[in-house]
């Protein structure tokens, strides 16, 4: 909750014209300090003072809105843009400000909508902490209040370039991507043309007289993605970053892990952009600004192509075999396509602070450690926190509260108070690392991932039993030496039971986990799954760092499509998933430049090619062995949890191989072949061993 609720909404000419154009268009206990120096996950000293810097009286009262600004690009396309600016009363601030800026998606109409429905009286103040207080544990409702105790978290304001931060003395500049919203031009999908978009608007907007030359970038989700890749090349006035469910690999977040696309998420995401880009620029109209023969090349780009992916998407799912693909569609399985290198971030050219915002089970939350690690700056310089969360709510609920992080408005207002004003506020000492334990509470990570005092080691799947379930196709043992006394092939086939499952979760943004009996239990997808538990923790066992899967499988096709998770298992059988992980068999071939190993020589995060010209379909009966990549985690096997892997053969909607390769595997069941002599195992960092 925001105390005393900030300044009252005094704009009422500004308030009315969005009105009009939306209208018109359809723990643990905190440590005052923590490694290297840096402050635990409340912020320690510094944090009353950022918490006041939001809350207490800021130096401007009201805000003034110049909508629809046209800027033109240097191929002539003319990209729409909204400026908030700071003011009093009707006078517009005279000083020059800092600038934050966001390259909208979705349409900043949309945006401006949910600044309209966040600032009507008692919203903000009054109704999202009463809906963030309801708790019921227990009650079969905690799938909903996971998510309504999140809206008190500041993760809206933080998410959608709150007004507020006008009146705290920055101009805020939203601007529609080239093909979106009330912009002209094609939709780019991710590609360089939107990063050069990008740059040349930063530049424009440093050549503007009320403009001090210092930018930040920001966003959530989508534009998240463009303000990380923004970032990359280090265009001149850009001096911070705030992501929030961002992306620096889409390829491998979601587009195409392990050969398998999310469909689940990506046919929907599409559709919604597309239709978002039809929306005529009422604003323009509001404004005074509308030009016809502006409007009229908006009109014919959007006819000449009115659907952006949507071929590839049918393309991918229709065609029978690999040489009825088209080009367009080729491109998404060659990594040298233009296509696929805009779907990647090089965080090794960040030169820019960053902060980032991240959950375990986000559709983004495969990449975000590594991007941390990656970006080549001293820990006072970038930040990450992960949530045990999803896209729709990253698990911020209770940020804000004593003895937890502080809420996300204040830290991105610290974080941009510093870079960008310059204000030594402490924000830089802030914990590098602030993790949700799986199993745990809130605690700092160190200055990186994984946590030193976890180390890999191997721990190896056998058809003992371990009497963990009756509801698994097949319950084995899972110990840290191999076991198997002979060959034996357990059969498992592709089904629907993943419908229920955290995965679904992760896929559609979270929305199925109101359901716990499926996110937070995986034993009924297990009914189509093979599943391997270990003996019971007898200590708190910390697992951090991503994990590698080994299978040694026969299939009785030339295809086929494996997936493995790894589930921390309570003393009454509930069994949650807390990493996953998938791979087609004929795209296995691992790129060894861009994978990791652990010392004892096993992967830890096999990177694959994805390669069309690289697939190696099999030969049916003949064992093959596979290196499946698993999400990262950070997370806590309490006494008495078991951890256990899970291997299916099938994970939709998460992963929807596209149709060639389903052809190709025929859906025919397959073997998980243990054998003593080629054993299977996962490659897990423990800080201690879970006994045998």
């Amino acid at each position: 909750m925001r105390a005393g609720y900030r300044a009252k909404w005094r704009a009422p000419k500004v308030f009315a014209a969005v009105v009009a154009a939306v209208v018109v268009t359809p723990s643990m206990t905190p440590t005052a300090r923590a490694d290297g120096g840096f402050t635990g996950i409340d912020g320690g000293q510094y944090a009353a003072a950022w918490r006041a810097a939001v809350d207490g009286a800021q130096p401007y009262p009201d805000i003034s809105a110049d909508l629809a600004v046209p800027i033109t690009m240097d191929d002539g396309t003319v990209l729409k843009a909204d400026i908030i600016r700071p003011a009093r009363g009707n006078q517009v601030a005279q000083e020059k400000t800092p600038v934050i800026l966001q390259m909208q998606g979705y349409g900043k109409v949309a945006m401006n909508l949910a600044q309209v429905l966040l600032h009507i009286p008692g919203i903000e103040s009054v109704l999202l902490p009463w809906l963030a207080s309801l708790n019921f544990p227990g009650s079969g409702l905690d799938g909903i209040t996971d998510f309504t105790r999140q809206l008190d978290s500041g993760a809206l304001q933080a998410a959608i370039q709150d007004f507020d931060l006008a009146k705290a003395g920055y101009t805020l500049v939203q601007v529609d991507l080239r093909g979106t919203g009330t912009s002209q031009g094609q939709w780019q999908v991710f590609g360089e043309r939107e990063r050069q978009d990008t740059a040349e608007v930063i530049d424009w907007i440093n050549r503007q007289p009320w403009a001090s030359g210092k930018v930040g970038t920001m966003g959530t989700s989508f534009t998240a993605i463009t303000a990380l890749q923004a970032a990359d090349r280090n265009p001149p006035g850009l001096d911070a970053v705030f992501a929030y469910e961002g992306s620096a690999d889409i390829i491998n977040d979601i587009v195409g892990v392990g050969g398998g696309v999310g469909l689940g998420f990506l046919a929907f995401w599409l559709v919604a952009v597309n239709l978002a880009k039809m929306a005529p620029d009422v604003e323009s109209v509001i404004a005074g600004k509308f030009d016809p023969a502006q409007q009229l090349q908006w009109l014919r780009d959007r006819l000449a192509d009115p659907a952006t992916m949507l071929d590839v998407v049918a393309n991918a799912y229709t065609a029978q075999s690999v040489g009825q693909l088209t080009p367009r569609t080729r491109e998404i399985l060659d990594p040298d396509s233009g296509f696929r290198k805009g779907l990647k971030t090089n965080v090794a050219n960040i030169k820019t602070p960053t902060f980032m915002v991240g959950a375990w089970f986000d559709i983004f939350g495969t990449t975000p450690t590594g991007t941390f690690n990656g970006i080549p700056l001293p820990e006072t310089q970038k930040k990450l926190i992960m949530g045990d969360g999803y896209h729709s709510g990253t698990g911020v609920g209770g940020f804000g509260r004593p003895g937890m992080p502080p809420r996300l408005d204040v830290l991105q207002r610290a974080w941009f108070d510093k870079w960008l004003k310059g204000i030594d506020n402490g924000i830089d000492e802030y914990s590098p690392l602030t993790l949700k334990q799986q199993g745990g509470g809130w605690a700092t990570g160190g200055t990186a991932f994984p946590r030193p005092e976890a180390t890999y080691r191997r721990m190896y799947l056998n058809d003992t039993p371990s009497g963990t379930t009756q509801t698994s196709l097949y319950d084995g043992g899972l110990a840290a030496d191999p076991r198997q006394g002979s060959v034996r092939d357990l059969t498992v086939a592709p089904g629907l039971a993943s419908v229920c499952s955290r995965d679904t979760a992760r896929i559609l943004a979270g929305i199925p986990a109101i359901v716990v009996a499926c996110t937070e239990d995986s034993r009924i997808w297990e009914s189509n799954g093979l599943t391997f538990t270990s003996a019971a923790a007898t200590e708190p066992t910390t697992i951090s760092g991503p994990i590698a899967v080994h299978l040694n499988t026969v299939l009785d096709a030339i295809d086929g499509y494996w997936v493995a998770t790894v589930n921390d298992v309570a003393p009454d059988g509930q069994s949650r998933e807390i990493a996953t992980g998938q791979l087609v068999t004929s795209l296995r071939q691992i790129n060894e430049a861009a994978s990791e190993k652990s010392a004892n020589g096993d992967y830890t995060k096999p990177a694959y090619y994805l390669e069309l010209e690289r697939r190696q379909t099999v030969s049916p009966g003949e064992p093959v062995t596979m290196d499946i990549a698993l999400t990262p985690v950070d997370a806590v096997l309490q006494p008495g949890h078991r951890l256990r892997v899970d291997v299916y053969a099938s994970n939709f909607p998460k992963g929807a191989p596209p149709m060639p390769i389903l052809a190709d595997s025929q859906l025919k069941p397959q073997h998980l072949r243990l054998d003593p002599d080629a054993p299977s195992w996962v490659n897990i960092a423990l800080n201690s061993d879970i006994p045998s």
